[in-house]
């Protein structure tokens, strides 16, 4: 059997692989309680998984959200999670999933939970617009394979700004800071997956002045990176002159953040383009994986003052 601490550093090396694990869970299904799909969230998400415990209703609360706990001392708002996608539990709310991620802490109600599984990136495809937009991308899990198995992994940034209004803050654009001073025709390169992400992300660059250009993935940016460059090398200037900064989320159908980050510091033509992982896995552990591949700072989800005050502190280096 393994030890604890075996399955912490497993768990750890898969950002080297471009891999990650899901945990994969069930909803319910529709009114006559068939066709339960699979969902599922990264492990790096999950806190902790209980038996549903006793919820007490909030006054005024939104119609999904359940009430909130006591759990080891803190209150935690807790959200029905089949209601949200539109599906009923056959046999009720039994688990509640708690998750850290974006500087806060919240519990979604779910029927069962399944399986951990563990997967390569290039096994999850965007399906962005699915479920009204709540799911981001679809993972094949038993690879690509006719009928195989698929689960549907949530966009939880995206449930908790629609469910919970004060999560993930706006952008100010007076409190934005100063413009940023690009080289002319320089632009960052972003990638998030998420449309809620990529909607703030957008606003805060827009606010601080900066060209940019936003794609959906990590293979979408590396693959945006070679065609700039390939251009850059036509007109006989260095590819940094045309990309000043390069801003990354880590959880990425296709290609993951650490993998895109690495592939950047290992190419002698972009060495020198400062990466900036700007991730809802937030933590110590995450933090030290980012080092880890080589980027220039690590920034956790979602204050726009401090995304625009760490892409500032690079560019000045």
């Amino acid at each position: 059997m393994k030890s604890v601490q075996q399955e912490v550093d497993e768990r750890s090396n898969l950002t080297n692989s471009n891999k990650f694990e899901l945990l994969l869970f069930r909803l319910g299904g529709d009114a006559n309680g068939e066709h339960s799909e699979l969902f599922g969230i990264n492990v790096f998400k999950i806190r902790e998984i209980v038996a549903m415990p006793e919820v007490t209703a909030v006054a005024g609360s939104s119609p999904h959200m359940l009430g909130v706990v006591n759990l080891r001392g803190q209150i935690i708002t807790v959200l029905d999670l089949p209601a949200i996608v539109g599906v009923i539990p056959k046999t009720g709310l039994n688990i509640m999933l708690v998750t850290e991620f974006a500087r806060t802490t919240q519990a979604f109600a779910v029927e069962s939970v399944d399986e951990i599984v563990r997967l390569d990136w290039s096994q999850v495809l965007t399906a962005e617009g699915t479920a009204g937009g709540k799911v981001t991308s679809i993972a094949r899990l038993d690879g690509d394979v006719n009928n195989t198995r698929l689960a549907q992994v949530l966009d939880v940034e995206t449930i908790l700004r629609e469910m919970v209004p004060n999560e993930g803050k706006d952008v100010d654009p007076e409190t934005i800071g100063p413009q940023l001073l690009l080289k002319p025709g320089a632009v960052i390169l972003a990638a998030d997956d998420s449309v809620v992400a990529r909607s703030l992300i957008e606003k805060g660059l827009t606010a601080m002045g900066a060209h940019f250009i936003m794609t959906k993935s990590g293979k979408e940016a590396w693959d945006r990176l070679q065609h700039i460059a390939d251009g850059a090398k036509a007109e006989g200037v260095p590819v940094e002159n045309k990309v000043a900064l390069v801003l990354t989320d880590l959880e990425m159908p296709e290609m993951d953040g650490f993998t895109l980050t690495r592939l950047i510091k290992q190419d002698a033509r972009f060495s020198k383009i400062p990466v900036v992982i700007h991730s809802s896995l937030s933590g110590k552990t995450n933090e030290d994986h980012v080092k880890g591949v080589g980027a220039d700072a690590y920034v956790a989800k979602f204050v726009a003052e401090d995304l625009a005050a760490t892409i500032r502190q690079v560019l000045a280096k």
